[in-house]
């Protein structure tokens, strides 16, 4: 599974501000059809994604696009319009059962099958913020093999349950660490909310920091000048990929003579440490 540390969300009627996300490094740009572009301005958003999923250089960037919520009446233009843009995934908000998940996934592998593409091979994204989608997590989590990441709305979430938002996000902790217990149950990645002061890089930092903390795998972005914030704190140090490849180098030495719990550094070494190894390598790109 690919890194997903930062994820940058782009208007999907912006043509320039696509292109602008596609070339700051970021580990995947979300193209938006949904919040970001207004009612009567669908139609132009869906086509403006549609040609930069076909011109634009992403590089090694994730091409993924948010589509609105499937039961809306606009997700499955949204997906008919963009699909020939071959995208790598789509962002699926507002999901509250698994069977929303599993519609996206069966209309894709139509589609897939009737262009001779490779079944599975588009990835989703689900988005949990309403109560329901919360306390549905665990089921949602194992819609479809398709499914790669659960992200985290706090906004949503918190105007849903009517809760008042602070600087301190205690109204939506028991909501965002559903989250990341559902994803980690499930082998899936936790991408964190958005923080919407585009200012503040120092208290984004601090927010990103205790996402990472909490066990997420990375972050929201809606601006360019938060990607090397989020990224950078996602990102382990030099001194953390090297602990954790020796770690698991001993840990396959150990298995293959026969041995399971062993010390290492001075700790004993168990299962939960060793997956702990391998998430900080996955976050490294290792």
């Amino acid at each position: 599974m690919r890194a997903r540390r930062a994820l940058l969300f782009m208007p999907g009627d912006d043509r320039h501000k696509i292109e602008k996300g596609a070339a700051t490094g970021v580990d995947a740009v979300v193209m938006d059809l949904e919040d970001g572009v207004a009612l009567n301005r669908k139609e132009e958003a869906r086509e403006t994604v549609r040609r930069a999923l076909e011109k634009v250089t992403f590089g090694r960037t994730e091409r993924l696009v948010r589509i609105n919520p499937v039961g809306s009446g606009l997700g499955e233009a949204d997906l008919e319009a963009t699909l020939d843009g071959h995208p790598d995934g789509y962002v699926v908000p507002k999901v509250e059962s698994p069977e929303q998940i599993r519609w996206v996934s069966a209309w894709l592998a139509a589609e897939e099958r009737a262009r001779g593409w490779p079944v599975g091979g588009i990835r989703l994204l689900a988005i949990l913020e309403s109560a329901r989608g919360i306390l549905n997590a665990g089921a949602i989590a194992v819609a479809d093999d398709r499914l790669e990441a659960l992200i985290f709305g706090a906004e949503d979430f918190a105007g849903d349950v009517g809760a008042t938002r602070t600087r301190e996000g205690w109204e939506v902790f028991y909501a965002r660490s559903a989250v990341v217990v559902a994803a980690a149950a499930h082998e899936l990645q936790a991408i964190d909310t958005v923080f919407i002061d585009l200012h503040d890089l120092e208290r984004l930092r601090q927010e990103a920091a205790f996402a990472l903390q909490l066990g997420f795998d990375g972050k929201l972005a809606i601006h360019p000048r938060q990607v090397p914030v989020i990224q950078g704190v996602f990102t382990p140090s030099p001194e953390e990929v090297e602990r954790a490849k020796r770690l698991i180098e001993a840990f396959e030495t150990h298995q293959a003579e026969g041995t399971g719990v062993f010390a290492f550094e001075g700790k004993m070494v168990d299962m939960p440490m060793i997956r702990a190894a391998k998430r900080v390598l996955a976050r490294a790109g290792v």
